[in-house]
């Protein structure tokens, strides 16, 4: 196909666009000088005064957009979009015990919440007990506990497992979260082709940025490898794995960073499933991303629609994938939490907005909206709603759902979309080089890339170059609005309690003999280098704790320690 502007006039516009920088912007530039010396995205890249079509004079419409629905999906996977279906309003749900947390997700459900999503605390995402003395104090605090098929089925108690789907942020226990899941599904008697949802299962971004690992980076991979191979063979509407950027660019990572390192990652995890012999439009279906929307409305834009475009490119061209599905980047998106400010929290509100607002134009499937008081803790019930609400106005009132896209053919955006890329390929092609995402994450790299651009944008904010309203500008010495924020409070100390003795009361009850050979099953397959799926669920079902499986398994895997990086 001809690219969409002709040559000619490309020319005679670039010679316009000359001589008004010559003799028109001058003279605006002595009456009103411009606020800053230089304007760039988050990610640094210069944002120009104006854009053209001689900024993206190349361009060629089938081959760089397409239609919605169509290769190379930059426009949207799906050929009618949100007319025809509205993303999934998934928020971001888990505090205290199982009961807190049902509760809550009974209340979001009640306000129109779409989809589940669970958030776990900091020893459930560790693979740890309540009980275990590292996990004094933590209980309950930044997520749900749940150390037993028990409190997967108090939580889910009174909703429809069959009529739901649910999110599961776990990576190393993904396994264990995911087997507590299937088998409270099962006691309600919901079949294994109606189980809909997605275990977070990453491991990679956890030595890139969250940092809650807990094997050595090949068993880590190894398992989350296992996970995804019984998923697809056994759970037709699950996602085994939600390849993650979020987390490495909430760990201060730019734009462009998040986009080339969570591709990368992807890149691994089909590597190392078609080594196992998988076909891979046997898989890539069921494989979804998690991206971050950061405030910077335009480059957030850009790079949802670039990730979709080189997502299908490396599948089709590089895995030789036939079905469009495979091709397909199918992603959840969460507002930036990093952006979220302790000063003038009402402010968030409206950045919540503005992010949310730029995943949908950028397309994606499903989102979390973060709550405005989430500097402090878990969000109330309050701050929740309008975190919800925000999400429904956007569908139904302002109107962006309506048509596919609605930002293509902007020469910023075209410009941008197409800039990202470019410098998203150029980490690829250096990550590669190294031998993939595995060895590079052993070397350091993407982990020492990220630290700098984080103390670059500190810097940045620090030096005023870049602004954060409450914080370096239009600073206010009183701050009455934060004495006022209605907190979430509960009595972590009373949870803490109560989980461990709940830990208890399921290690009495249990049929010993029963739990005991499903734990030894486990041990063996996992020293022969079985799949350990099968033999997780078959100890989740015989009551084994989390810290007991996770403890089987560590036995076997080691346990990961850190280098230092400089």
């Amino acid at each position: 196909m001809p690219h969409l502007f002709n040559k000619d006039e490309v020319e005679r516009l670039k010679k316009e666009v000359e001589r008004w920088e010559r003799e028109v912007v001058p003279q605006w530039l002595k009456r009103l000088p411009e606020r800053m010396d230089e304007f760039t995205t988050l990610s640094g890249i210069p944002v120009k005064r104006v854009y053209t079509p001689a900024d993206i004079e190349d361009f060629d419409y089938m081959e760089k957009l397409g239609l919605p629905g169509t290769y190379p999906f930059t426009r949207g996977i799906h050929a009618t979009m949100y007319r025809a279906r509205l993303w999934t309003m998934r928020m971001f749900s888990g505090f205290g015990g199982p009961e807190e947390t049902n509760e809550r997700l009974k209340f979001l459900i009640r306000h129109g919440e779409t989809g589940l999503s669970l958030a776990f605390d900091y020893p459930t995402l560790i693979g740890i007990d309540p009980d275990d003395p590292l996990a004094e104090g933590e209980v309950g605090i930044v997520g749900v506990s749940v150390p037993t098929l028990k409190d997967m089925e108090i939580i889910f108690d009174g909703i429809d497992m069959g009529a739901v789907t649910t999110n599961m942020t776990i990576n190393p226990p993904a396994p264990v979260l995911l087997s507590f899941y299937v088998a409270t599904a099962e006691k309600q008697g919901v079949p294994y082709e109606r189980i809909g949802g997605t275990t977070q299962n990453d491991p990679l971004k956890e030595f890139i940025a969250q940092k809650s690992y807990v094997f050595p980076p090949e068993p880590a991979v190894k398992v989350a490898m296992d996970l995804i191979e019984w998923s697809v063979k056994n759970l037709p509407k699950w996602n085994p794995i939600s390849i993650s950027g979020y987390h490495i660019r909430e760990a201060g990572a730019t734009a462009v960073q998040e986009l080339a390192f969570t591709l990368a990652d992807g890149i691994e995890y089909v590597r190392q499933l078609i080594n196992r012999g998988l076909n891979v439009d046997e898989f890539a279906p069921r494989l979804s991303f998690f991206f971050d929307s950061h405030i910077n409305f335009f480059e957030e834009i850009a790079k949802f629609r670039a990730a979709r475009r080189m997502w299908a490119k490396i599948m089709k061209e590089w895995f030789g994938a036939k079905k469009r599905r495979s091709m397909w980047l199918r992603f959840h998106t969460q507002t930036a939490g990093v952006s979220l400010t302790a000063q003038q929290p009402y402010n968030n509100i409206v950045r919540t907005a503005i992010e949310a607002l730029a995943a949908v134009l950028g397309g994606t499937q499903s989102l979390h909206t973060n709550s405005f008081d989430e500097p402090f803790r878990v969000p109330s019930e309050f701050a929740a709603k309008i975190a919800l609400r925000t999400q429904q106005i956007i569908a139904y009132e302002t109107g962006v759902a309506d048509t596919i896209d609605p930002l293509a053919g902007s020469y910023f955006v075209e410009w941008l979309t197409d800039e990202m890329e470019e410098r998203a390929w150029r980490y690829i092609e250096r990550i590669e080089r190294m031998g993939g995402m595995l060895e590079a994450v052993k070397k350091g790299f993407p982990q020492r890339e990220i630290t700098e651009a984080s103390y670059q944008f500190q810097k940045d904010v620090e030096e005023g170059r870049k602004f954060i309203v409450g914080v370096n500008i239009f600073v206010e010495e009183e701050e009455d609005e934060v004495r006022n924020v209605p907190l979430l409070e509960f009595d972590q100390e009373e949870i803490e309690e109560r989980q461990k003795r709940r830990v208890k009361m399921v290690r009495s009850m249990r049929n010993k003999e029963r739990w005991e050979r499903a734990l030894n099953n486990l041990r063996r397959a996992a020293e022969r280098g079985e799949n350990i799926m099968p033999y997780v669920l078959e100890a989740a079902k015989a009551y084994a704790t989390l810290g007991e499986i996770m403890g089987t398994l560590k036995e076997v895997y080691g346990v990961y320690v850190e280098p230092p990086i400089y």
